[in-house]
């Protein structure tokens, strides 16, 4: 069993770089709202969907520092995961000097295809620790590292983390483009936990085009790892944020 589960370290973090950034902090309620259709749901390299696309949605509602979220998407993953995934996350985004922090724990509860098991037999969650700073106008870099201790069924104890860049470049027209990438690696204390892997590297690159609220995201993706699931593949998601 721990085969078939041995991708689900988390689900949206990567995803959720296609969203819009979150508003600066505010004595007040506000919220966010993408939706998006992608031609394959990839999380940390793998393919959710095993090849298929989705359709997603992501909410979130701020107060100050303070966010509450959720995340869902179809998901079909090995013949037990689907039809379905939602999340929930809470957190808060500090800023101490030129440093933006973002500290959260994320559940994760999934559909079950499997007859044998249950939405509570897949859900675990998973702690969040990320940081990002502009060190130059019109560049980001950021650091994200996660936590997730082990569930049972669910997840085995795993470590990830990633270094991103995004990169803001000149308004083409209608467009407002923007280059950006991710490395990451994950490791497990169960052999094999990664699709007959221990531990594993992944890796993004594309660009994302803005037209006001609508964007369009070209991206390529591969990992060290040899499966169908998790090979090199092109990538592409369209989706509005609101309001």
């Amino acid at each position: 069993m721990k085969t078939k589960i041995c991708a689900l370290a988390g689900a949206a973090a990567l995803s959720l770089m296609a969203f819009a950034p979150a508003a600066e902090a505010k004595d007040e309620l506000t919220y966010a709202l993408t939706l998006q259709a992608t031609s394959d749901y990839m999380f940390r390299g793998l393919s959710y969907t095993e090849g298929q696309p989705a359709l997603q949605a992501y909410g979130e509602v701020n107060y100050n520092i303070f966010y509450a979220a959720f995340w869902a998407s179809r998901t079909d993953y090995l013949d037990v995961y689907g039809p379905w995934e939602f999340d929930v996350f809470l957190g808060a985004r500090p800023t101490t000097g030129p440093i933006n922090w973002d500290v959260g724990v994320w559940y994760y509860m999934f559909g079950s295809q499997d007859a044998f098991l249950d939405t509570g037999d897949l859900a675990y969650f998973e702690f969040k620790l990320g940081a990002s700073f502009n060190p130059v106008d019109n560049v980001t870099l950021g650091v994200i590292g996660y936590y997730t201790p082990d569930q049972d069924l669910a997840v085995a104890e795993t470590k990830t983390i990633e270094g991103s860049v995004s990169i803001n470049l000149p308004k083409v027209g209608i467009f407002d483009p923007v280059l950006g990438g991710v490395l990451g690696w994950s490791g497990a204390d169960t052999n094999g936990f990664f699709l007959g892997k221990k531990e594993y590297t992944y890796w993004n690159a594309g660009m994302k085009l803005n037209v006001e609220k609508f964007f369009m995201d070209f991206r390529y993706w591969d990992t060290t790892i040899d499966s169908s699931l998790a090979d090199s593949r092109f990538v592409f998601s369209v989706g509005v944020n609101l309001p």
